[in-house]
Formats: C-alpha cells, sequence, structure tokens
C-alpha cells in the first residue's frame, strides 16, 4: 500500500485518542451557549427551591447517563459519572452557593456560574494537563445545573452514523452520542487522558482530539475521513485519498477476525521460541482493555500518571487501594509498578525552574532526595504484593550506588511492616528502568544487583543520539534503527542476560512492528507495549523464525548506516512473507 502524503493542505493533525479509522459525513455540534443574567432577588425561598430542583433534576440527568454507561462500558469506567454526580452533592459547594444567594440577593444561576468558574480557574492554572481536563467535567456540571435553572430541554440528538466535530467534548455527550451510532469523535481541544477520550477507547469509537480548529474548518455535512491511529483528519477527501483509507479499512477489518482469533494465543515463535507481550497504562481503567487484548500482566504502570490527578503525592492507603486492586485484577499474571518518575516532562508537585529539566532533578533522583515520598510508595507497594504478582521498578537510574540506596529504602519499610503484623511478598522482585547511555554500559553490573532490566526506548534514543525528539528542527535525526542505538540495546539485552537478568522493553520502539523481528532476533525476553498495539505484535511474532530472526539481526549489528538496516529488516519481512502492519494501521 502507497504511504499517504500527510502535507496535503486537507489534512489536520491532532492527538491519536481512541484507535480507528472512519469515512463518514460530519456533525457539527455547537453547544448552545447559555446566556447567564445577573439580577436582585425578592424572593430568596423561591430562589433557593429553584437551585435545589436544577440540582436534583442535574443528577437525574446524570444517572440516566450513567447507567447508559454501566450497560456500555461497564461498572467500573462508568464511575467517571459516579465522581460527577458526588461533586452534586458536595455540601461545600451547594452551602456556599445558597449562602451568597441569601446574603447577595443575586439570581441563583449567577451565582452557580461565579462560584463554579472560580474552581475551573483554578484547575486551568494549573501546569498539569489533567487538571485542566478534569475543568472540562465541571464545566459540564456547571452548564448542566444553569440550564435546568432556566428551564431549558437538553438537545443532544444527532443523526445517525456521522463524525461529530466540536470544539470540546463532555464525558456525557460522548456517551449520549453513542446511542446514536456515531462514527468517530474530532475535537479542537481536550487530550489522551480527557474523560472523554477515555470513554470513546471504552467505547470503541475513534477519536482524535486536540486539531485546535477543526471548528473553524470542517463544515456540517462535509465528508471527513479520521484515522484515530495516528491522530490525522482529512477533510474532503479525493479519490486517492478515499481509495487509501478504503483500502486500510478492508484490510482491518480482516485483521480484526484474524487477531481476535489470537486473544488466548501465546506469542511464540514459528519455532517455538516465547516472548513474554505486557501492556503498558497510565491509567487504571485501562486495564480491561489489556485484558480483552490477551497481555499477559502489566510491564509498565506510570504511577506518575496514575494519580496525576492529585495536588501532592498521594498517601499508602490510596496508593495501596490503586495497587492491590490491579494486582488483584490481573493475578496470576504480574504487575510492574514503576515507581514514581517525575521531573522532566512529567508531573512534579514543586515550583522548581530548571534550565535543562531532561537532565535535572527527576526520577530516582528525585525519590532519593524526598525518602518520605519514596518510602510512602514502597510501602504500598509491598502492602499489594501479598499474591507475589507485584515488582517494583525504578525510573532513571545512572548509578550503581541508586540502586543500593533504594534496596536500603526497600529492606526499611520491609522490617516497619513486618512490626507492625502487615502481610508483604518478602521476595519482592526489583528491576530498573535502562533510559541512559550509562546504565546501558553497565547493564552487567545492573542486572547482578536487580531482578529485571527494562529498557525505556524513548529517552534512551534521544541520549545515545543527543537529539530531542520534540524539537521539530531535529527531530528527523531521532532514529530507532541508527547503527548506534541498536547496538546499545543489543548490548544492555546480553549484558543484562550475562547477569540473569530478565530483560524487556517497554519504549514505543517496542510497540513498532517493523522493529519486532530486529528485537526478538536480538534476544529481548519481554515487550511492554500500548494495549491496542499488542495483537499487532503478537501477530508479526507468531509470523516469524526466532533462528531466522537471529541471523537478521546479527547482520543488522554489522552494518554502520541506517539505510542497510532499514533495508535488511524490510527484506526480512519480504522473504518471511510477514506483511507488514504499519502499512495499513
Amino acid at each position: 500500500m502507497k504511504k499517504l502524503n500527510v502535507a496535503d493542505s486537507n489534512i489536520l493533525n491532532g492527538i491519536a485518542a481512541a484507535p480507528g479509522i472512519a469515512i463518514a459525513h460530519a456533525y457539527l455540534y455547537e453547544k448552545e451557549k447559555l446566556e447567564i443574567k445577573d439580577g436582585i432577588v425578592t424572593d430568596i425561598p423561591e430562589a433557593i427551591e429553584n437551585l435545589k430542583e436544577a440540582i436534583e433534576r442535574s443528577k437525574y440527568e446524570l444517572r440516566k447517563v450513567f447507567d447508559i454507561a454501566i450497560e456500555k462500558m461497564g461498572k467500573n469506567r462508568a464511575a467517571i459519572f459516579e465522581a460527577q454526580l458526588m461533586i452534586l452533592d458536595d455540601p461545600v459547594l451547594i452551602d456556599q452557593i445558597v449562602k451568597r444567594i441569601e446574603s447577595e440577593r443575586r439570581l441563583p444561576e449567577f451565582i452557580v456560574n461565579d462560584e463554579i468558574t472560580r474552581y475551573q480557574e483554578l484547575m486551568n492554572a494549573s501546569d498539569e494537563l489533567y487538571m485542566k481536563e478534569r475543568s472540562q467535567d465541571i464545566e459540564d456540571i456547571k452548564n448542566r445545573i444553569i440550564r435546568n435553572l432556566q428551564k431549558k430541554r437538553l438537545q443532544s440528538k444527532i443523526t445517525n452514523q456521522v463524525i461529530v466535530v466540536t470544539s470540546s467534548l463532555t464525558p456525557a455527550d460522548t456517551i449520549l452520542f453513542s446511542k446514536s451510532n456515531v462514527k468517530g469523535y474530532i475535537t479542537d481541544f481536550g487530550g489522551l487522558t480527557s474523560h472523554a477520550a477515555i470513554v470513546s477507547r471504552s467505547l470503541k469509537i475513534p477519536a482524535v482530539v486536540g486539531t485546535h480548529d477543526a471548528t473553524a474548518k470542517i463544515k456540517d455535512g462535509d465528508l471527513v475521513i479520521m484515522d484515530g491511529f495516528h491522530g490525522i483528519v482529512i477533510l474532503k477527501p479525493d479519490e486517492t485519498q478515499l481509495n487509501f483509507y478504503r483500502n486500510k479499512i478492508e484490510k482491518l477489518t480482516q485483521f480484526d477476525k484474524e487477531l481476535a482469533g489470537l486473544k488466548d494465543e501465546p506469542a511464540v515463535t514459528l519455532d517455538g521460541h516465547e516472548i513474554i507481550i505486557r501492556g503498558n497504562i497510565d491509567i487504571t481503567d485501562e486495564v480491561d482493555y489489556l485484558i480483552e487484548n490477551g497481555a499477559k500482566g502489566i510491564g509498565l504502570l506510570r504511577t506518575e500518571q496514575v494519580f496525576g490527578g492529585l495536588d501532592t503525592f498521594p498517601g499508602e492507603d490510596e496508593q495501596y487501594l490503586a495497587y492491590h486492586e490491579l494486582a488483584e485484577k490481573i493475578y496470576p499474571e504480574y504487575v510492574i509498578i514503576r515507581a514514581f518518575d517525575v521531573g522532566g516532562d512529567k508531573f512534579l508537585p514543586h515550583d522548581v525552574k530548571e534550565p535543562n529539566p531532561f537532565l535535572g532533578w527527576r526520577g530516582i533522583r528525585f525519590l532519593l532526595d524526598n525518602p518520605e515520598i519514596f518510602k510512602t510508595q514502597i510501602r504500598a507497594v509491598l502492602r499489594a504484593s501479598v499474591h507475589k504478582n507485584v515488582k517494583l521498578m525504578l525510573p532513571m537510574v545512572v548509578s550503581l550506588e541508586e540502586v543500593k540506596r533504594s534496596k536500603a529504602l526497600v529492606k526499611e519499610c520491609k522490617e516497619e511492616l513486618k512490626k507492625e503484623h502487615l502481610k508483604y511478598d518478602s521476595h519482592l522482585q526489583l528491576g530498573i528502568m535502562i533510559e541512559v547511555p550509562s546504565a546501558a554500559v553497565l547493564a552487567k553490573e545492573f542486572a547482578d544487583e536487580v531482578d529485571f532490566l527494562s529498557i525505556g526506548t524513548n529517552d534512551l534514543i534521544q541520549f545515545v543520539l543527543a537529539v530531542d525528539r520534540g524539537n521539530e528542527i531535529v527531530s528527523m535525526l531521532y532514529q530507532e534503527f541508527h547503527p548506534a542505538v541498536i547496538r546499545t540495546i543489543n548490548q544492555i539485552i546480553k549484558n543484562g542476560q550475562r547477569g540473569h537478568a530478565f530483560v524487556s522493553m517497554c519504549g514505543e520502539m517496542a510497540g513498532d512492528t517493523i522493529a519486532i523481528p530486529l528485537l526478538v532476533g536480538m534476544g529481548l525476553d519481554s515487550l511492554s507495549v500500548s494495549p491496542s498495539s499488542i495483537p499487532y505484535i503478537k501477530r508479526i511474532i507468531r509470523s516469524l523464525s526466532y533462528q531466522k530472526a537471529q541471523e537478521m539481526a546479527n547482520e543488522c549489528l554489522g552494518y554502520g548506516s541506517l539505510q542497510e538496516v532499514s533495508e535488511r529488516i524490510e527484506k526480512f519481512f519480504s522473504e518471511n512473507l510477514i506483511e507488514q502492519t504499519n502499512n495499513f494501521l
């Protein structure tokens, strides 16, 4: 299949929030703009009664949405709406609104708008994307109460089988539109962890969010292609683009049937070599999807994302409950819990300004400088490990000293828990991320100290090649198949295994189907990828010979250029009649 020219003028780029491809006419959904009136209230009891009726009506509407959500997504994922209902029951918020109506004698809709907008402004002022996205949920609640105060009916009915294009989506919109068999969602705003994105993934409806100006460029009724795998939207596609994506959809349909049959099959090569496939998750809601796709456990739980919505680090009991629930759900498979990887481009709840945060106070450096935060997490992980299916992984490690200090803290926590008569796995496995050249060079020495290594390719490739992949000027120099990169990865695998450590990869390279024969040939024990990639990775592994992959990998390790490595991998696919899934994903 020929590649699409992504520079075409009718292509909009956004964030790939939910996988899938759709071709349909656009439904431009413009939310009704509520006019907020201000005015003096003469009958205070009547105003308060109106407020209470509007809140009750809002609860009724959200309960209906909650019921539909349970039916479509299951109770756990529908809990998003339970949280919204709890806000409507918040006595502090409601009392404050009532007191202001009594003291200021202004219309309830003005007070509701003013009071809840203050909360939203605080959330939007946060540096955390998570908080900004949660403010959209609050917006929905605010508008719902005001609309009910104004006695207006909710307008949410749409034509069947359209792609909804809107500025932003609330989780309730996403659920209600799904009743009309909507084909996809395109939004101007929103991120990967917004509740609307999570709901879209749960409903298996493709979504592209954060396009900035889709509503300005797309008109109601326009034909649109949306690619939820790559975050691409094509407005008024030409015949070439339509044929390209029709072909993709046809291939995907065939593939879905084949992949569904692989769910319970192991990732074993034609000559009997098994690779363990696990999933990376940022939010606990994704674990069901991961299990549905046949993962053998969680290879990377990004705890800084799981608790990213908090103003500060969570307490021991809060963490314990989250880890314990996941461990129970995934049992007897493993969950690998990565200690808070803060700093760099990730959540750091301190006002710290660094000239180069990627080389600054991040990962294990931050945790060892804040032992109380680190110990709280270690104790929670240990308590969740009673079924012996939990492992702890340390991020951004550069020296053996950091591992030894971490192990001393783990030992200290075990002794504390023992004195408190709390149960834990006394043989909790400890591993590290290999993300920087110093850790790669010392892989054997690290393997002697820990139970497993996991290669984080996103940072490792950046540091090996001295390229910031987020810098558009040099991002083309970020190359997975650069000879220096593949030789570094090979040395980590070989030296790690010499030290009897289990060696895995959890970076984006692990989810690149083109890279799989090379990674398998170099001898990786395990791959941890996004849940949606698992069936595709499993299919590639089950289509190749381990022996032939080893031979190909050895050849690649002798090459001195990116082109030679890439051409040899391409040749491997064609020689062994393995279809490249990236061509139609």
